[in-house]
């Protein structure tokens, strides 16, 4: 019996140690968060050059693009941030003051909700862009592949609904 317990015992403890496989794909996630960087950095460069030469639709779709990149990355930085610490380990960062409020609060559950909501938000700007050409008259989607933009963007704030119905149900009902 005794060996059972110790083969089980190091069985469980190789089990637990294996959430540090994840690791490397969180340090992928900070690489990733570089290449947006740049690709943002890039973009703010070639707009800004253009700021006395476009006009009002233009600027927009300019910033729409920014808020884009930048709604990605501060996705990126939550799947970082609370991945890490509810699947691998927790942050020491000391007395960090400007650690987020958020950090280390935010479950699955919270996760889920906030990459649904991201994702929603992506896809309405890119949505608002599409619908911004159309109407300066430079339709260049055409209507079927517009309505599956459509339909997809539907699709994902369903999601995030049902999701929150979902979790919002689940807080409700008595543990066992």
């Amino acid at each position: 019996m005794a060996d059972k317990n110790s083969i089980e015992g190091r069985f469980e403890q190789g089990l637990f140690s294996s959430r540090w496989l994840m690791a490397p794909m969180y340090l992928g996630l900070v690489v990733s968060l570089g290449m947006l960087t740049i690709v943002f950095v890039k973009e703010l460069a070639y707009y800004a050059a253009k700021t006395f030469t476009m006009g009002a639709d233009q600027a927009i779709l300019a910033i729409l693009t920014l808020i884009d990149l930048s709604l990605a990355a501060n996705l990126l930085l939550i799947v970082l941030f609370s991945g890490y610490e509810n699947f691998v380990s927790k942050l020491d960062l000391g007395d960090a003051r400007d650690r987020p409020s958020w950090m280390g609060k935010v479950d699955f559950s919270g996760l889920k909700l906030k990459l649904i909501a991201s994702i929603v938000a992506i896809s309405g700007i890119h949505l608002l862009k599409v619908f911004m050409e159309i109407g300066k008259g430079a339709a260049t989607t055409d209507p079927e592949k517009l309505k599956w933009m459509v339909i997809i963007h539907l699709t994902f704030v369903l999601s995030g609904v049902l999701l929150a119905a979902m979790d919002w149900l689940t807080a409700r009902t008595p543990k066992h």
